[in-house]
């Protein structure tokens, strides 16, 4: 019996090492990115509900970029603070600044998506660039990034949107290195040519894609969503690209509570299970020998049974596994995220693990 545990440790071990290297190398192995900027006319999307604060802390970042020919499309989602005011002047201020009103609407009320799709009617540009509105970037050349990487083929971009670091902070870097992870997962299957999610912080995209697909409408009764459902069902092998040069990034602050990255991540997880068939396999199967190959290594060392061999592959599988995302971690610029890797990477399974399970009971709420 221990014979045929060990068999299956090895081969779950091979699976991992396919994943990791064969599968996240694509981008963590990837050579740094050449950047050609287009100056295409661009709308950049900007949903807010209740962000007040946030707006004035960020809207001097977007409406300062270095780019000729572009607009911004601010969609004040029935807020009650003081954020269509805001909107309001920047209109009257800043002659790029289109201003989108959404009433509560009872068919669609608190549906972020049904904000979005208004936006996005009213912009006048097709190459449209979106982030969320406790989002920045990280630099003047935000939008010039971007431009870069249309072509007449790829016509959806996806972004990384980062996290601020925080000193000090233990949950900060687990959230920090849950990012890494995931983002090196959809980069690297997007290279492969089966892309399957984008965030909404950092995802740009051709108007005429939001149309092809008849925009939310498939998924408009889904709450979250309007980030990685679409690029579920609109991205293609043909129609999209990456982009990770650090000047395209931006930045959000973290969750500052694990009940709180918990939730969020329940809404994540939540919103996974109306991917495309091959996605939901291929996310749950990574995750199933992620978990498997811990369970199997602690269950053989209990019996010490083979224990050098045992040892050996736990050694080999985290090498490849800390050179992989340690690569991507650094062309991400979070290479401290890595220096706790063993220990991180078994919280993060452990919070998928609990995320699962609470996704069984629970239904969350997606939009303020």
């Amino acid at each position: 019996m221990l014979f045929i545990l060990l068999l299956v440790f090895i081969g779950i071990t091979l699976i991992q090492l396919v994943y990791y290297v064969f599968i996240f190398g694509q981008f963590s192995f990837a050579k740094k990115q050449t950047i050609q900027p287009k100056k295409l006319p661009i709308s950049i999307i900007i949903c807010a509900k209740n962000e007040e604060e946030n707006i004035k802390n960020y809207f001097p970042l977007i409406v300062a970029q270095n780019y000729p020919d572009y607009e911004i499309v601010l969609i004040d989602d029935a807020s009650s603070d003081e954020t269509l005011e805001l909107f309001e002047a920047y209109e009257k201020q800043y002659a790029n600044v289109k201003l989108v009103k959404v009433q509560n609407n009872e068919a669609f009320w608190g549906n972020k998506k049904f904000a979005l799709t208004l936006g996005i009617k009213a912009a006048k540009n097709e190459y449209l660039v979106f982030t969320d509105a406790d989002c920045y970037p990280v630099s003047n050349d935000w939008l010039l990034q971007i431009s870069s990487q249309f072509t007449i083929d790829k016509t959806i971009i996806l972004g990384y949107g980062a996290y601020e670091k925080v000193k000090n902070s233990f949950l900060n870097k687990i959230i920090r290195f849950d990012a890494v992870l995931n983002v090196t997962q959809y980069f690297s299957w997007a290279k492969i040519g089966k892309p399957y999610m984008g965030v909404g912080r950092n995802l740009a995209y051709k108007k005429s894609e939001f149309f092809n697909v008849r925009g939310f409408m498939d998924h408009m009764k889904i709450r979250s969503g309007d980030d990685d459902l679409f690029v579920n069902q609109a991205a293609s092998n043909t129609n999209t690209a990456i982009l990770f040069s650090p000047e395209s990034f931006t930045f959000s602050k973290a969750k500052t509570s694990f009940k709180s990255w918990i939730y969020q991540k329940k809404i994540n997880a939540a919103t996974a299970k109306f991917y495309k068939g091959f996605d939901q396999f291929q996310l749950g199967f990574f995750l199933f020998s992620q978990i498997s190959f811990f369970l199997l290594a602690i269950l053989l060392m209990i019996f010490q049974y083979q224990w050098i061999i045992i040892t050996s592959i736990i050694a080999f599988r985290y090498l490849f596994t800390w050179i992989t995302l340690g690569y991507a971690a650094s062309k991400l610029k979070e290479k401290d995220v890595m220096y706790w890797y063993p220990i991180i990477e078994l919280i993060v399974i452990f919070t998928q693990i609990t995320v699962f399970i609470k996704n069984i009971y629970t239904k969350p709420v997606h939009w303020k």
